[in-house]
Parts: C-alpha cells; structure tokens; sequence
C-alpha cells in the first residue's frame, strides 16, 4: 500500500486539497480503490463504515472530470445515498476536495425546494448527488436528463436494500447510458445486491478491505443489562452517561422514531445538553440539529438508524444503543459512528428482557464476544415522566368524574323526585350488619364500593299490566 496520496495517480488539483484537509495517508480502501477507478473500471467495494469510502471514490471522480463539461439537464456525474444525511455530507466532501476546480455540483433530496434545485439543474451540473425518490420526481418532471451521466456511484447499497430502494435503483440505472463506468459500495453483500451488480456492473474489480460485517478493533464493546420499564432504563442510560469515562459527545440509538423524541425530552429535563435526530423532522431542523453537533454546542445526540450509516461526526467518544437493535448489521453501523479514523471509542448497548433473541443474531454476526458490565439495578425517580404521569392523572379524573355525579344528581329535581320515589323498595331490604356509619354505606350497588348507584339506575320500574 502506498505512503502517501501522491502514488495512486491522482491530479495535482486533488493531492493538494487532500493535503490541505490534513490527510497524508491513504486508508486501505482507498489506496486498493482509486487506482481502479482512475482506469475507469467499474469496481465493488465491501468495506466497513468509517473506512474512508468516501473519499476513495470522490478523489478519483475529481481527477477524471477535469476534462470536459457539463451540459444543461445532462448530470455528468451521478451519486445515490439512501439518506439526506449522507447527500449532504457527500457534497461537503466535493466541496473540500474539489476547492481547486471549478466544478459544478447539486443536492437533489426531499425536503428542499424544487425551484432551486432546478435553477441548478438547467445551467447544468457536473457533479448531481441525489437520493432515489427525489431523483425520480424529478426525471418524470423532466427535469433531468440521465442520457449523459458518465460515472455512477450506489452508496450504501445494503442500506438502500433495508430502505426499499433497490427497485428504485433499478429503475434509475435503467435510463443510464450503457457505457458507463459504475461503482458500489456497501458493508455487507446481499443477493439481491449480487443480482443488481451482474446487471449494471460490468467485469468489476472487487475490493474488500475487512470481513463482511466486523466491527472496529478500536471500540470497546459492552453490554448493561436493564429493566423492561422505560423510566428505570432512562435511569440507566443516564447513569451510564454520568459514569462513561472521556466522554466528550455521544449519539443515542433508539429503534422507534417516538422514542427519540420522548429519549431526548426526558434528558433535556435531567439538565443534558440533548437533541433528535430521526426521520420524520424536516431537513432544516435535521441539518441544524446535526450542525450543533458537530461544532460541540450539543453534547447528546438521540437519533433513529437514519444517522447510523456513513455520517461522518469526526471524534464521537461513545455510542448508546438505548434499544439493541432489530437488524444485526444496523449494530455494526451504529457503533461505527464511534473509534473512526483510528480513534478509541466505547459502545454501550442496554438489553433487557426480550432482547436476547437479536443479541444472540449480532453475536453470531460480529464473530466475538461482548462482555456485560457489572452494574447495579438503578431505579427510577422520573415523577415528571410522561409515561409515569399519564396513567394517574387519567384516574384521578375518572375519580373526580364518579364523585362529581352525585351532587349533579342531587342539584337537579328530578334526580331528588326519583330518589325519593326509590326510597319506600329499598327501605323494605334486610339492612346488612356493618361497624361503618350508615352514611357510608351504599346498599346492593352494583359498583361494590366504588360510589353512590347512578340516578338512572333508581328510576322506578313500570309493570305493564
């Protein structure tokens, strides 16, 4: 493996924006990578996360489009990421490398406008990163024209798979020129990812750089065991954030998208600089939230598997699986955000009753043992909790209901008519034999002793004769 970026070929242009990044060295995917792709071949790269993917097809796609240019509609380049995350911090890497050419580049996800993404387009682009739903709105408005596009990138192509988008995929490469050259990258290799490589892909070169689905040396894994209820579990999760050593930040997986948001108030409450991330915010407040994060304002990051896969948040100390998640590889993604770049990191993971069946599944993954940690019960004190205030204040009003209707009965005059019309039947009862003051006791409710009968019960019955 190459020393330095200066032997894999690279144009002068892009070997002195690395340098100027800080990089002297490549990783092993991108020292086994980027001279296949600057012969224009296609190439599938299995890799974990936190690798360097990334830029191990970014640097080469700088150097091969400084020749030509882009044409109105007609993208040069075309890039697929499964989220708007990872678009966006894709075009943060064409921004950084590519400070040295005069590229044009366009951002095409939901939750952005579609005029300004159009101005762009019509000038024309070079370089066009996009997430599959948005780029086909956009081909069947006409609005873009896929007939030039030279280079194709799949990112994440296991992700795409969990997502649903490989049809989407299909469809896309479908309309593409045949002669192209075409890149995938993933962490783990899937049939039906093998099916869409002997389709799109032609005589690729495969690169991979670790087993299938490993987890970083660097990271120290443990597990906590928990409690089923949710108040003890936040108890632990805070008592483990309080206990964790070098923490400096953290992100916090949840596999619900409500429970993020309900994970992120309960900290904020217990005074933790937290914040969301999940998918069903709008893309300002997702890219403000992870803004915040990134320059250290916000210490606590609880975020859906949307921010599990290929975000690059440079120095996160730990990660907290606050639930073990459903699907074994996600386990890998998610503490890849953690020990990147050769840093040390810890990883977290609370298991209580129910989990042992996708513990057992992500064990039998990774190949290796996690060990638990030896730690107390913690119990909860959260009386502010939303689950533990709920159910109480429901009673308490049903309670106030039931003691409410009897002086509604008692105000109205009908009700006090019917009562004393009922009086005579009940009095002829066998009164029962209790201590209690007479007051207290309600004659053969069928309520037990919960209240006064309901008036509309003591209406006095009509015999036909």
């Amino acid at each position: 493996m190459t020393d330095d970026f200066s032997g894999l070929g690279l144009s002068s242009k892009v070997t002195e924006a690395v340098a100027a990044a800080g990089y002297t060295k490549p990783t092993e995917i991108q020292a086994q990578a980027i001279p296949h792709l600057l012969e224009k071949k296609d190439l599938i790269g299995i890799a974990q996360t936190g690798t360097g993917k990334t830029a191990s097809f970014v640097l080469p796609m700088l150097t091969l489009l400084e020749a030509g240019r882009a044409r109105a509609r007609m993208p040069r380049t075309l890039i697929l990421e499964p989220t708007r995350e990872l678009a966006a911090q894709v075009s943060e890497n064409f921004e950084k490398y590519g400070k040295n050419h005069r590229l044009s580049m366009a951002l095409i996800i939901g939750g952005v406008s579609f005029e300004d993404q159009n101005k762009k387009l019509d000038r024309g682009v070079d370089v066009l990163i996009a997430t599959p739903g948005r780029l086909l709105d956009q081909f069947d408005r006409g609005k873009i024209l896929l007939t030039g596009v030279e280079i194709l990138v799949i990112d994440e192509a296991d992700r795409m798979l969990d997502m649903g988008f490989i049809d989407d995929i299909e469809k896309i490469a479908s309309r593409l020129p045949p002669r192209r050259q075409t890149m995938l990258f993933s962490a783990t290799m899937d049939p039906q990812i093998e099916r869409l490589t002997k389709k799109f892909l032609k005589d690729p070169v495969h690169v991979q750089v670790s087993r299938t689905a490993s987890t970083a040396d660097t990271i120290d894994q443990k597990l906590v065991k928990v409690s089923s209820r949710p108040d003890q579990k936040r108890a632990m999760l805070r008592a483990r954030i309080d206990a964790a050593e070098g923490l400096t930040n953290a992100i916090i997986f949840c596999n619900r998208k409500r429970d993020v948001a309900t994970l992120a108030r309960s900290l904020e409450r217990h005074g933790y600089s937290a914040g969301s991330l999940h998918g069903d915010m709008d893309q300002k407040s997702r890219m403000e939230t992870l803004d915040a994060f990134k320059s250290g304002n916000l210490k606590l990051l609880v975020a859906s598997d949307v921010a599990a896969r290929g975000l690059d948040i440079p120095a996160v100390s730990h990660v907290f699986n606050f639930d073990v998640p459903v699907h074994a590889e996600d386990y890998v993604h998610r503490i890849g955000r953690t020990g990147r770049a050769g840093r040390l990191g810890t990883a977290y993971t609370l298991v209580g009753p129910g989990d042992e069946k996708h513990l057992d599944a992500i064990l039998k993954l990774i190949q290796k043992p996690i060990d638990y940690l030896d730690v107390a019960p913690v119990m909860s004190s959260e009386d502010s909790e939303e689950d533990a205030s709920a159910k109480p204040a429901r009673t308490s009003r049903r309670r106030q209901s039931s003691r409410t209707r009897p002086s509604e009965a008692e105000a109205s005059p009908q009700a006090s008519m019917e009562e004393s019309a009922e009086t005579p039947r009940r009095s002829r009862r066998p009164k029962k034999e209790s201590t209690a003051p007479q007051s207290d006791i309600v004659p053969d409710s069928p309520f037990g002793d919960a209240g006064p009968i309901p008036a509309f019960l003591l209406r006095p019955t009509r015999i036909s004769e």
